[in-house]
């Protein structure tokens, strides 16, 4: 059957050729045909030119030293990216920021009772890595932004220690008040974890890498494997999450002469001390935990009981640091635009590391380096971009966002008056493409991510996806929705890498897109994060990084010369749909809960997983939801829809003629596309967290990285705080308003 549909697609290609050669393809969205076959013509020529082996010699210079804010190589770091881009044709400078750096200065963990133990609290040099000798230079393990402490009490494990496992240790009976906790890494963002221990009453934290998360349990560990070995210890910032950037001047640039609040002020300061610590360290400490055996769920990978505890561990934990100013290191590099120039397409990917930083975030600035490279040698060859192209690399991501959040503040006004979109990408791996973002863009990213092959397997890097979420669907709803949609879905952002600022703060749409999947990782934040682990472990030929820059160049270029911005408004309407059902379904599984938990109140149901013979304690009981008033979501969603769909018949009108349009009513249309992403924003912001404008996309206060659509009622519901939910509403609807009102003042200027 193959060979005969293949014979018939042979015949029908060769019919084709001889009425007259192939068929042209079809215009770009939002191109002219002619100035589409231009593109295309130029993007072919550039996805021939980055090149593996020089990602490779990148990573080798950028990853030879520690680099953290404030080293000297991460100041060497920053020259060397600004000569390149000059070298390349770019006019580039460095812009600095001056913000709050604490760095570790007395760090101990010590078991008092029933045994002395001290922990190591470091990483053991490895021969065969060259670089894991560096300790000189070495940044020590710890969380960057705890408060300095000096504590003692019992342990209690709390499993990953986010909010829903706290509401099960109130059903054990197990309290935490007065008591340092021990949490895995996983389950959510590190921040979180001191930030609910301390809203429960616990005077200190230890976050400790379980082999069931990324050691041992998931294969060989380094050097022989990839994953974490017994003494890795994964540092990471824990600023708290009512803003990113530095603690000291929310909201505002931190620039010379910046008003900052005293450091006792500062909001994203934990109120606990905290530390992280390896399975090797923390096996002591957990062996000698008491009380009641803790649920299958909550089991690790060490050979060990997991007992929930108090005690009768007691442990001694001191954090102390040194809370310095540093300076930033932002590069900024740009090609001024032909005939747009004050519209700019931006690109970006942090330098900065913990350590050696290969994975994090080498991989992802290597292959933004060779999109810079040769869109330099396009430049050479005469291509000039329609709009400006703005690369970015940004200083003290790890820490907290610190330098894409400083800029942005700080080119607030010129962003909301220029910036186009924002592409990000941070780690960059082997194996399937990814994206997620702004949904205006959905259809953009899905139309590029064809037009890229993947490297292993000679198809597009939007098949293979495909392929693989068909592989993974898990109902026949998923899998008939991958299959009858034009576009695969792209998820939503929330927190986590630089796109942060731009999407959440000022509103600019904005996509992080990167490959990986089947590489393995058990290094992350580690000394052990290099580049003899990368290029043993990770993208060993760096053809997925070549790939990246493929995908990443291409986007920045066509949305760079595009004669209309191609956004699209109708995948952005259908997400949002789902978005207010989600949220009503979420209401309804709150109201089943509760009224189910009354009955088994009741009927005295509660006993314990590990030993039916003990019965678990009663949650108290919860005022039932009231009655939401979902219209002004449902009336603003569906008005959005038939804008959407407006435009989208407008639009193909418009290029069945060419996009023939008067050049005022062009500019007049880009302009207010430009404007689309930050009408989705409210100056007052969100409830508690002002920072995060942004109405429709935005992080959990709870869950860090994991976005939360239509925030406000979202997370309000989550902590079941009715009254604020349902203000949440109109505010919501009222975004989706102003969006509508755009589209529709563009489909009247397309409209003959």
């Amino acid at each position: 059957m193959q060979q005969t549909i293949k014979a018939c697609l042979g015949l029908c290609v060769a019919a084709c050729l001889c009425a007259g050669g192939a068929p042209e393809a079809p215009a770009l969205q939002g191109y002219a045909p002619a100035s589409s076959k231009n593109e295309r013509d130029w993007e072919t020529k550039f996805r021939a030119l980055p090149a593996p082996d020089r990602q490779r010699e990148y990573m080798r210079f950028l990853t030879a030293h520690p680099h953290h804010v404030g080293s000297p190589y991460d100041k060497e770091i920053a020259e060397w990216l600004l000569a390149k881009f000059k070298e390349w044709g770019f006019d580039a400078h460095i812009e600095n920021f001056q913000v709050l750096f604490p760095t570790p200065k007395e760090l101990k963990v010590e078991m008092l009772e029933p045994r002395k133990f001290t922990a190591k609290l470091t990483e053991p040099a490895i021969p065969i890595d060259p670089t894991s000798s560096q300790s000189g230079e070495q940044l020590a393990a710890y969380n960057a932004y705890s408060i300095d402490g000096d504590v003692t009490g019992p342990l209690v494990y709390v499993n990953y220690g986010m909010p829903a496992d706290y509401e099960e240790l109130n059903r054990y009976g197990v309290s935490v008040k007065g008591a340092i906790v021990i949490a895995r890494y996983g389950g959510g963002w590190r921040g979180v974890k001191p930030k609910v221990a301390a809203e429960h009453g616990a005077i200190g934290c230890i976050i400790y890498s379980d082999p069931r998360g990324d050691g041992y349990f998931e294969g060989e560990v380094f050097p022989k494997g990839a994953f974490r070995p017994p003494d890795g210890i994964q540092r990471g910032s824990v600023m708290d999450t009512e803003y990113p950037g530095d603690p000291l001047t929310p909201g505002i640039a931190s620039t010379p002469g910046a008003k900052r609040v005293p450091l006792a002020e500062a909001q994203t300061i934990t109120k606990i001390p905290v530390l992280p610590m390896s399975y090797a360290d923390a096996q002591p400490l957990l062996s000698e935990l008491g009380g009641r055996v803790v649920p299958s769920a909550w089991r690790g990978g060490l050979p060990l009981t997991y007992h929930f505890g108090p005690g009768p561990a007691k442990v001694h934990l001191v954090v102390k640091s040194n809370w310095d100013q540093q300076t930033l290191n932002d590069v900024i590099a740009k090609i001024p635009g032909s005939d747009l120039p004050d519209q700019w397409v931006l690109r970006g990917n942090h330098f900065d590391a913990w350590v050696n930083g290969a994975e994090d975030p080498v991989s992802g600035l290597v292959a933004e380096l060779e999109e810079a490279r040769s869109l330099g040698e396009l430049l050479k060859q005469g291509w000039r971009p329609r709009r400006s192209i703005v690369y970015c690399a940004w200083d003290g991501e790890e820490p907290g966002l610190l330098g894409s959040t400083e800029w942005v503040e700080a080119h607030a006004t010129e962003l909301l008056q220029h910036g186009v979109a924002y592409f990000n990408s941070d780690t960059n791996g082997r194996g399937f493409f990814g994206a997620d973002g702004s949904h205006v863009l959905e259809k953009f990213v899905n139309d590029v991510a064809h037009d890229i092959n993947d490297p292993e397997t000679n198809i597009s890097i939007w098949q293979r996806l495909k392929f693989s979420e068909l592989a993974r669907a898990r109902t026949p709803e998923e899998r008939a929705d991958l299959r009858d949609r034009a576009d695969l879905r792209i998820g939503a952002l929330g927190d986590g890498s630089d796109y942060t600022a731009f999407m959440d703060h000022v509103g600019i749409p904005s996509v992080d897109a990167g490959f990986g999947g089947e590489d393995p990782g058990g290094i992350y934040h580690s000394i052990y994060d290099d580049f003899y682990w990368f290029t043993h472990f990770g993208d060993t030929t760096f053809e997925y990084g070549r790939a990246e820059s493929q995908f990443m160049g291409s986007s920045i270029m066509r949305l760079a010369d595009a004669d209309l911005l191609p956004f699209d408004f109708t995948d952005f309407a259908e997400t949002v749909k789902r978005y207010v059902s989600d949220l009503q379904k979420l209401l309804k599984t709150d109201q089943d809960e509760i009224h189910e938990r009354d009955r088994e109140i009741e009927d005295g149901v509660f006993r314990a997983a590990s030993d039916p013979r003990e019965p678990l304690i009663a949650p108290p009981a919860e005022e039932p939801p009231p009655y939401f008033n979902f219209a002004p979501l449902e009336n603003a969603t569906d008005s959005l829809s038939a804008s959407a769909d407006r435009l989208a018949r407008a639009l193909t009108k418009a290029a069945e003629t060419g996009l023939a349009l008067p050049p005022e009513k062009l500019a007049r249309i880009n302009q207010l596309l430009l404007q689309s992403g930050p009408a989705l924003t409210d100056e007052g912001g969100l409830p508690g967290r002002p920072w995060f404008k942004n109405q429709i996309y935005a992080p959990g206060a709870y869950t860090g990285y994991e976005a939360k659509p239509l925030p406000g009622a979202l997370e309000a519901l989550d902590r079941k705080n009715w009254k604020e939910a349902e203000s949440q509403i109109p505010r919501e609807a009222g975004a989706l308003e102003r969006e509508r009102k755009l589209i529709d003042e563009i489909t009247v200027l397309l409209t003959p």
